[in-house]
């Protein structure tokens, strides 16, 4: 089926063979050498060993051509799946501080891989520049927070994002930068409740203005934040095997999924660093479908909250519904 994807992190889905070719062409000396090594070198074991290697992956990017070949490869995967749409979370600043690539360098790569797939394909492609918690200065915060005004309305750049762990690095330490893009009219889409409880929602709502929340699951755990969620209409990005690894489910039949939509939360679904969680989309659709008995309707409906919220012009959203069909 045509499906919308809405939480998915563009370096957190850097192919193996990718990621071991940019590692050979830059010089990055990482401990995996051939691809068998690579495939099992990705394979999420714990967090810290998730954090090394999206941080490798990173790393590996050293120029705009870089960025290109991976956006690219992303794409062609997105289109495999029949994946219409799709809004991913790209860290811009990692790139201009490792690598010193401007960020309109970078921006141009993923535009000229973003327009080759819409001519190859026909999918279209949004980018949410991210705030990585506790992986920047105040300063750089504002900074990633300038280029994204600066570059909002351009087709391309459709937020300001928030990633990283929770727990350290609440909400409320970055309220400064998400106010200035509010006053720009660029709309927030922050990581909550995933690592962090329901209060992490909350702060991420009340006090930088998301729109979506990626992740969200732990918001059950206080009726006021499902509340809140319900009255502003807050969509929730759901990554069940993402959330599996990181351990806030110890198995897919205990996933709160359910329950949430029981509680009448908007949700869509994702996949977030797809080849570190050795999943696809289509995998994802799968195993909700088998622990939870959903059918078509299910996972249509999924797809039709995706593209209520997508960031998206009304005629791209209209071309997006009639797509999804009845």
């Amino acid at each position: 089926m045509p499906k919308v994807e809405l939480h998915v992190h563009l370096e957190g889905a850097i192919r193996p063979a990718t990621l071991m070719h940019l590692a050979a062409k830059n010089r990055v000396n990482l401990p995996p050498k051939t691809l068998e090594e690579f495939d099992k070198w990705y394979e999420f074991v714990d967090f810290p060993h998730f954090a090394q290697v999206f941080q490798a992956s990173s790393r590996c990017i050293q120029s705009a051509e870089d960025i290109h070949r991976i956006t690219v490869d992303f794409l062609d995967g997105q289109a495999e799946q029949n994946i219409i749409h799709t809004e991913a979370t790209y860290t811009a600043f990692t790139h201009y501080k490792t690598a010193g690539i401007p960020f309109d360098e970078q921006i141009g790569a993923i535009r000229d891989a973003a327009n080759a797939a819409y001519s190859r394909h026909g999918i279209t492609f949004g980018v949410i520049v991210d705030i990585a918690r506790g992986m920047v200065s105040d300063a750089e915060a504002m900074q990633t927070a300038q280029w994204v005004a600066d570059a909002h309305g351009d087709g391309l750049v459709i937020a300001l994002g928030l990633g990283g762990y929770e727990k350290p690095h609440p909400a409320e330490n970055y309220v400064t930068p998400f106010e200035f893009v509010r006053d720009a009219g660029v709309p927030a889409v922050v990581h909550a409740g995933e690592t962090g409880g329901p209060q992490s929602i909350r702060a991420a709502v009340e006090q930088l203005n998301a729109i979506r929340v990626g992740h969200g699951v732990t918001a059950l755990e206080d009726p006021s934040v499902v509340s809140l969620l319900k009255e502003r209409g807050i969509v929730l990005e759901v990554c069940p095997t993402s959330n599996l690894c990181i351990g806030v489910a110890d198995r897919i039949e205990n996933h709160a999924l359910p329950h949430l939509i029981e509680a009448g939360l908007k949700i869509t679904i994702g996949t977030d660093d797809p080849p570190i969680f050795n999943t696809t989309l289509v995998d994802e659709y799968q195993k909700i479908a088998d622990a939870f008995g959903y059918g078509r309707d299910h996972l249509i409906e999924f797809n039709r909250v995706a593209v209520e919220a997508a960031l998206v012009s009304e005629s791209r959203r209209a071309e997006l519904q009639a797509t999804l069909g009845d």
